[in-house]
């Protein structure tokens, strides 16, 4: 194993001292950064990758946990022989600080291209957070000491859950939305882990998305992209304030992304309004071998990919009938795919939908990145390495689908980021790229990863962090 023997009942295991810092700490506190947006403020991407700029390299287990940065260590989730770990690393030198068990075995019921665990911790610079589907919320001190644990009913999402936890305004957030009933998303206090408020999702089967916190002109509300709409939430006590249509019905993946005054959402799992196979009744007579007019999973054959049949059967009793296809399918007719722009809804509530869209497209939509603001434009990279990008005021369409190169095709699970003026992209091919994306794109930099790159980067300072399927890269100065 890569952590060596681990003593019997052992849960938290020193494997050095962790260093000590003082002064102001640069941070990259959760999934993307500062509220989830993906920039780094202060940051500096590199414009070269030669052999000078790998300042350390990490070995590391499996995971798609983005890593976390506050001050002079580092911190991410991993899985190793259904075990899952926080592990803290230095900073400076890729150190192995301290690592923590998770309670329980880990569901290995995710995606291929998945992880069961691929939510992203959150540190506030006294505490370090986790959320671990198959167990709940746990909670550290950075020094590897558990404070509390929150264990929650574990979800059943099709495809693994994909939502990490936020810090919002001294709240920690998580969104739990599954086909099972039971979908919310919540607050704790950060100091014990109990409820400060609980907020009903009824309508929302699956999410593979995160909050992101909205503040502008006085308001702080929380926004949740989900299945069909994104939904606005105020943060003092997750009251239901508005809601904007035109998401997929399934596979929601990119975040939120916020400016000053507007919201900017996008999803494309299916391509909008997707059905089901049509003629039930022909299948059944088909396939239905014991005549029970229902279809198990070896039957239905057209719904054995990608979760299709878990979707259908929403009462989980290993059958799918005639009226679960239909519900399904009048489902799925109500989904739309691409990017629109939202303006600020200031005190209307309800639906939004027609009268606060500014603009909509579907032109150059990713299927699980999130994209980036950078300089008024809305950055997204799709699989192949194609990316456009969009005025974030007026929906002009700047560049579309322009290729990052050859090298950098293949699919795209990591979420660009920028330091405000350059973007980073990463592929799963591990291919890392810095561009600069205005009127044309200009590729600064490029290099090529040891394995799979699943994980969003993360940038603190001249120094980018980006985890393969086995490693952890400090790149830059």
């Amino acid at each position: 194993m890569f952590f060596g023997n681990v003593p019997a009942g052992a849960d938290t295991v020193a494997v050095a001292e962790p260093a000590t810092g003082a002064g102001p700490v640069p941070v990259w506190p959760q999934f993307r950064g500062p509220n989830a947006q993906g920039v780094a403020v202060g940051g500096r991407l590199p414009e070269g990758f030669g052999e000078e700029k790998r300042v350390w390299v990490a070995d590391v287990p499996p995971g798609h946990s983005s890593p976390v940065i506050w001050g002079d260590r580092v911190w991410l989730t991993a899985v190793e022989e259904e075990q899952a770990w926080l592990i803290c690393l230095s900073a400076g030198d890729g150190r192995v600080l301290w690592r923590s068990a998770v309670p329980g075995v880990v569901s290995g019921d995710v995606h291929r291209t998945s992880s069961p665990v691929a939510a992203t911790p959150v540190v506030d610079g006294r505490r370090v957070y986790g959320y671990f589907p198959s167990f709940g919320l746990l909670a550290w001190d950075l020094d590897g000491r558990e404070a509390w644990r929150r264990p929650l009913e574990v979800p059943f999402v099709v495809n693994g859950s994909g939502t990490s936890p936020v810090m919002a305004e001294g709240r920690l957030v998580l969104c739990v939305d599954g086909q099972g009933g039971g979908s919310l998303v919540m607050a704790v206090d950060p100091e014990d882990g109990k409820t400060l408020w609980e907020t009903p999702r009824p309508a929302a089967v699956s999410n593979y998305t995160t909050p992101v916190v909205w503040k502008r002109a006085g308001r702080i509300e929380l926004v949740v992209s989900g299945n069909l709409q994104a939904t606005g939430y105020t943060l003092v006590d997750g009251r239901e304030r508005w809601t904007v249509g035109g998401l997929e019905a399934v596979s929601v993946c990119p975040s939120p992304v916020v400016s000053d005054d507007a919201v900017f959402l996008m999803s494309r799992s299916l391509g909008g309004g997707a059905a089901l196979p049509a003629g039930f009744e022909s299948l059944l007579l088909a396939a239905d071998a014991d005549r029970d007019g229902k279809l198990t999973f070896e039957e239905a054959v057209p719904l054995q990919a990608d979760g299709a049949f878990s979707f259908v059967d929403r009462d989980r009793d290993g059958r799918v009938t005639a009226d679960e296809l239909s519900v399904a399918a009048a489902y799925l007719r109500r989904a739309e795919f691409g990017m629109f722009a939202v303006r600020d809804p200031v005190s209307q509530t309800g639906d939004v939908t027609g009268t606060h869209v500014m603009w909509r497209h579907q032109k150059g939509i990713a299927k699980v990145t999130t994209p980036v603001l950078v300089d008024g434009r809305v950055v997204v990279v799709q699989d192949g390495g194609m990316v456009t990008a969009t005025e974030a005021g007026t929906g002009r369409v700047v560049l579309e689908r322009e290729r990052l190169g050859a090298d950098a095709g293949g699919d795209y699970f990591a979420s660009p980021i920028s330091d405000g003026r350059r973007v980073c992209f990463a592929s799963l091919r591990g291919v890392v790229t810095v561009a600069e994306v205005g009127e044309a794109l200009r590729v600064l930099a490029q290099t090529k990863l040891d394995g799979p790159l699943a994980a969003t980067p993360a940038l603190v300072g001249p120094r980018l962090y980006v985890r393969t399927a086995s490693r952890l890269y400090a790149l830059g100065e």
